[in-house]
């Protein structure tokens, strides 16, 4: 991202063609190089490698407020990827929101070592396909 990239307002999200990211940043997200420093949170404990994704505590709180059950995601530690992340496009409305929730709430009530090495999977997938955040 440029610098002051959120000059007009705290939460925007980035859309295709997003004048507010830099060459070298829209290659490190079309490959998801962006995400190696989040390794770190897990070496630390803080972070699961699977697992719902974490949000801003700025859309938390928005998004919380408009959806039922919202908070449940919260009962497992945040990841690194996530199933919604592999089977859902990159969201930026409430409806989103929502359906990336449902694939949260699947993931953690069918939560196994054979469901997150899928996940795992689907994410290399995702990654050589540089697919990410679409």
């Amino acid at each position: 991202m440029i610098v002051d990239a959120e000059r007009q307002g705290l939460g925007l999200n980035v859309v295709r063609g997003d004048d507010r990211i830099t060459r070298v940043g829209r290659l490190l997200r079309d490959y998801s190089v962006d995400e190696l420093p989040q390794l770190l949170n897990v070496l630390r404990g803080d972070m699961s490698f699977v697992g719902p994704r974490p949000e801003r505590p700025y859309f938390v709180q928005q998004l919380a407020g408009q959806i039922p059950y919202y908070a449940e995601r919260h009962a497992v530690k945040p990841g690194v990827t996530g199933w919604a992340q592999v089977k859902y496009r990159y969201g930026s409305s409430v409806e989103d929101a929502m359906e990336k929730l449902r694939y949260d709430l699947y993931y953690i009530k069918h939560l196994s070592i054979a469901f997150d090495l899928t996940i795992v999977i689907d994410t290399v997938k995702v990654i050589l396909c540089a697919k990410g955040a679409q």
